[in-house]
């Protein structure tokens, strides 16, 4: 998990601190999370100097703390002056190795710096790559995947067949040995000046800022907007996989592996419409709590211009014409990762009603690890907020291959998956700027309530169901404003529960998918141990972990299995333990045993998750400030050519194979 950014100035005049300054903002556009170390790669002298060489500086910590460690540098020259310079920066949550200085990015190919790499992705085969590069001598001084990355590329390069080898050529044969997910951009001292990035299975995007007028603009295609890049140009390159991107003496080249009959000839310059204001938190402290009371206006925006609340009809237009093959199918197969996968859980229930077919939910790790048998006559959805999420996109070219009809359902205009599927909705919750999923989870799970509403418009006996769910909707947005205003008494909850170490969420029925989520977003964001329980299983195990002090959240609403969570209360009641009760305001008998109740506005059963979610959503936020956490990936290349068009016109962005 990281946030990676470069930015390279073309015969555009920059000080040694302008740079930093543009790498450290960028940087902190990115930090939306608790990341705990980061880095920058940049020349260490200027371009009159005959000796190149590449200065790292890393710190543990925020970017802050690099922002500070830069100006303390001996010998760093802020007024140095640079007509062309490279610099790259990272900002990292640590997955392999401990947050230091060492296993910070960017990572280096040997002590001279020869070669350096930021990286936002994993590699599943570094281990076999460290061990083969350990037996050429060469030797490791982290404990990241990434490292194995600059030290390939140098023994390509000790190990080249000619003098003249391009960069981007050691960069292909480099990746062909990759395996993984990456957005990669490199950094070399036998290269100055010179840019190369790439990417597989995660996303990438291209900046490019000149005062001239470029010659690829024709290509029609909307993108997803990017907010680190924003304040630098509005006109971006966004790379698919495996494309390698190339800036040599100001001219911005794309090459590929290999060329296949999908290949379009040319990657298009895109225009951004976003504008910065839009990406600013306001008035609140962190994009998560924003997206969180932006909830009421999200929903309505996916709902917008699909339910038509008048003749209570739905229309999904990316789906309509595919609708009679879908109704044909054998079977619904729901994809998705984390956050996606629980919006699949809550609403497997209702479509199961409303389609009449077997729905089937799969973790995409785990569909992909099992070699799932998949059918012609199968309808596979895939949930992601970005598009990009790599074992679903995975997932999704294993069901292509096996001629399933395949369904995108995503928050991201021009990601991989709303490329790659046959048909799809696109969720409109607009900007998700948090890690942690909020918005996108209840705009998800509509998504799919209106995908079961519009399957089942001809069935006569689900008449009655149906415009009972579609009345739900249209009172959705007003419910949830009336569950965000319980923020306070959430946040005085906070205050009991913050220095406990685990916490358990139980429920059933529509609610079980609550339970799964608020889990999932209080582990993600507090660091707390946090459990979602099925109430059904209580007798089965978790029993054991009741006590009055294991703290208890359980999901009562009054649905079909009310009766059912009843027994579980008394279960956890026996055990002394003391359930903080999410209810409807109707019911007063789960009050009675609650040691705190938190009351919801009710909502038809299918569409209740949507609102119990919520409090869930803020418990986790005031949690994690209250435990001192930082609430706070897109991978970015930013390149400014300004001056001297004969270097710049025209910019090649042919696909070489």
């Amino acid at each position: 998990f990281t946030g990676i950014f470069a930015y390279l100035n073309y015969r555009v005049p920059r000080t040694r601190k302008e740079i930093f300054e543009t790498l450290i903002k960028g940087l902190q556009r990115l930090e939306y999370r608790g990341y705990d170390s980061a880095g920058v790669a940049i020349d260490g002298n200027n371009n009159e100097d005959k000796e190149r060489y590449i200065r790292l500086i890393k710190k543990r910590g925020k970017v802050k703390a690099l922002d500070e460690e830069l100006y303390k540098q001996d010998g760093m020259d802020l007024k140095a002056d640079f007509e062309t310079h490279f610099g790259i920066a990272h900002t990292r949550w640590a997955t392999h190795g401990v947050p230091n200085a060492v296993n910070s990015h960017p990572q280096r190919s040997d002590k001279r710096n020869e070669f350096v790499v930021i990286h936002n992705g994993i590699i599943t085969n570094y281990k076999d790559l460290r061990k083969f590069l350990e037996t050429k001598g060469y030797e490791f001084e982290s404990e990241t995947d990434t490292e194995t990355i600059p030290k390939l590329v140098k023994y390509m390069y000790d190990n080249r067949e000619t003098e003249d080898i391009s960069f981007s050529a050691l960069v292909e044969r480099v990746i062909q040995q990759l395996e993984g997910a990456f957005a990669l951009v490199f950094k070399s001292i036998h290269y100055p000046g010179e840019a190369v990035a790439t990417r597989r299975g995660s996303p990438l995007l291209i900046g490019v800022r000149s005062k001239y007028k470029l010659s690829t603009e024709q290509i029609p295609i909307l993108y997803r907007t990017c907010n680190a890049i924003i304040e630098h140009t509005n006109r971006v390159i966004f790379l698919e996989d495996d494309d390698i991107v190339a800036v040599a003496d100001g001219k911005l080249s794309l090459h590929r592996l290999k060329r296949s009959a999908s290949d379009d000839p040319s990657r298009a310059i895109q225009t951004l419409q976003m504008e910065l204001q839009q990406i600013m938190k306001g008035n609140f402290s962190a994009f998560m709590q924003k997206e969180i009371f932006e909830q009421p206006e999200s929903v309505v925006n996916t709902m917008r211009g699909r339910v038509n609340f008048e003749t209570k009809t739905v229309l999904l237009g990316g789906l309509k014409d595919h609708l009679k093959e879908i109704r044909r199918c054998r079977r619904l197969i729901i994809i998705g990762c984390g956050t996606s996968y629980h919006a699949a859980i809550a609403t497997r229930q209702v479509l199961e009603e409303l389609t009449e077919l077997p729905v089937m939910v799969e973790l995409a790790s785990d569909f992909l690890d099992r070699n799932t048998p998949v059918f012609r006559d199968d309808v596979c959805f895939f949930i992601s907020q970005s598009g990009e999420t790599a074992d679903t996109l995975m997932a999704l070219r294993y069901c292509k291959d096996r001629g399933a009809l395949t369904v995108g359902i995503t928050n991201t205009v021009g990601s991989s998956i709303s490329r790659e599927t046959d048909c799809g909705v696109h969720i409109n919750a607009g900007p998700e700027i948090g890690v942690a999923s909020t918005k996108a989870y209840t705009s998800q799970f509509i998504s799919l309530v209106m995908f079961g509403l519009m399957m089942s418009e001809d069935r006569i006996s689900l008449q009655n169901r149906r415009q009972e769910i579609i009345s739900g909707l249209q009172m959705l947005p007003e419910m949830i404003k009336e569950v965000l205003s319980l923020d306070e008494k959430i946040h005085d909850l906070a205050l009991e529960l913050y220095k406990q170490r685990s916490l358990l969420v139980m429920g059933r029925g529509y609610n079980y998918a609550t339970c799964l989520e608020g889990a999932l977003k209080i582990k993600e964001i507090t660091y707390m141990h946090s459990e979602g329980i099925l109430a059904g299983e209580l007798k089965h195990g978790p029993l054991a972990l009741i006590d009055k002090h294991m703290p208890v959240i359980m999901v009562i609403m009054k649905d079909p299995c009310f009766t059912k969570c009843q027994n579980a209360l008394q279960q956890v009641i026996a055990r002394q333990g003391r359930p903080i009760i999410l209810s409807s305001r109707e019911d007063t008998e789960s009050s009675k045993f609650a040691y705190k109740t938190i009351e919801l506005p009710h909502t038809v059963d299918c569409l209740q998750g949507v609102l119990s979610v919520v409090p869930l959503q803020l418990l986790s936020f005031h949690l994690a400030v209250l435990r001192g956490y930082d609430v706070s990936v897109f991978c970015i290349l930013v390149l400014q050519l300004e001056k001297h068009a004969c270097e710049l016109s025209p910019i090649n962005l042919e696909r070489n194979s």
